[in-house]
């Protein structure tokens, strides 16, 4: 089986991380495996195995004609069979195929804004999806609308899974010793920093140690600014640190205490996978398919969308009783290693990728 993995970028986005995380265990599972970032290279490059075949096109605009050149030679010199486009690369991807007709396309849709999906536009992708093989859906909002809205009749739900991290240790966490509440989200308005902001006000005023840590990447647009905005105006200085996105998750997920996530929309947050490994007690909002893997009160603590002072509650809640937060990490861990490794999605994806290679 020859699968090309293709991505944008490889910044630290959840898309970003399921291409780098199949090629990895593609190499292992079928002996060869690819990957291609079209447009920038990030830091998940560092993260590709050694083995994994990784082509970097360079592409300036949509229609570049020197990186589609490029992606074409490849995909003719290493015989791939299958091209498995993440998010908005299936349209490169589709440009290849105009030159490699017997390539296959599966189209995997990480849409973050699953909640708002009528805001969504679709007229390019309702086109391309003439073209595609299989469509990937991370959650049951994108499958219902993929089935609703495009031109391909295969459409199947598969979670993101979660590779083991590599034990790298460069950052450390910011602030006075107390309780460290930790979210990994991309600075992206969806991602909805500016309501944690608002409800760490709050639960500061009862917990004066307690610090709120964002590790994620910093657009430095007006979402960028909002946030630091809000951080200035509300004096938070001292208690609430930006990172950037940092490339040792684990390492920082270890001087935490609680995992957060405040999201307006979501698919299924790689953010709490992560946090699961780490084994890290959770509060976040109920939304998108987050609830597949929290069961509320069981494995995790779910607040609806925008209820602060619920939400703040929470956070008390696990703060005043050790025992608890360590009950719900220990829960949460065994839920992930259980159904989000890639051992739980392997029989999945080899199915997916034999079914295309013997469609007529």
């Amino acid at each position: 089986m020859r699968v090309l993995q293709l991505i944008d970028t490889l910044n630290a986005g959840g898309a970003e991380r399921m291409a780098v995380n199949l090629a990895n265990e593609l190499q292992k599972m079928y002996g060869q495996s690819f990957l291609c970032a079209t447009r920038s290279e990030g830091i998940l490059k560092e993260s590709i195995a050694t083995k994994v075949k990784y082509l970097f096109l360079q592409r300036q605009k949509t229609i570049d004609l020197q990186a589609i050149k490029l992606l074409v030679g490849f995909v003719r010199k290493e015989k791939i069979e299958i091209i498995h486009a993440h998010s908005t690369s299936f349209f490169m991807a589709c440009l290849v195929k105009l030159w490699c007709w017997k390539v296959k396309i599966v189209w995997h849709d990480h849409y973050g804004n699953s909640e708002f999906l009528q805001h969504r536009p679709k007229k390019t992708l309702k086109l391309a999806s003439l073209m595609f093989s299989q469509i990937i859906s991370v959650n049951s909002n994108l499958e219902r609308w993929a089935k609703k809205e495009l031109n391909c009749s295969e459409v199947k739900v598969l979670p993101n899974f979660i590779a083991s991290n590599i034990g790298l240790k460069e950052t450390t966490l910011k602030g006075e010793y107390g309780i460290k509440l930790v979210c990994l989200a991309n600075l992206r308005p969806q991602k909805n920093h500016l309501f944690l902001i608002q409800v760490f006000e709050s639960l500061v005023k009862e917990f004066p140690n307690t610090s709120l840590h964002l590790v994620g990447k910093d657009f430095n647009d007006d979402t960028s600014e909002r946030i630091k905005k809000l951080i200035a105006d509300l004096q938070l200085e001292q208690q609430v640190f930006l990172y950037g996105e940092k490339k040792d998750v684990g390492f920082i997920l270890s001087q935490a205490n609680i995992g957060v996530l405040g999201s307006k929309s979501e698919g299924l947050p790689l953010c709490v996978l992560e946090y699961g490994l780490a084994k890290l007690p959770v509060v976040s909002t109920d939304v998108g398919d987050i609830k597949k893997v929290i069961n509320h009160e069981q494995n995790g603590l779910l607040v609806p969308s925008e209820h602060n002072e619920l939400f703040c509650e929470k956070l008390v809640s696990l703060i005043q009783n050790e025992n608890e937060r360590l009950r719900l990490g220990n829960a949460l861990f065994a839920t992930v290693e259980r159904n989000y490794s890639f051992s739980s999605i392997k029989k999945d994806i080899n199915s997916i990728y034999t079914k295309v290679l013997h469609e007529s």
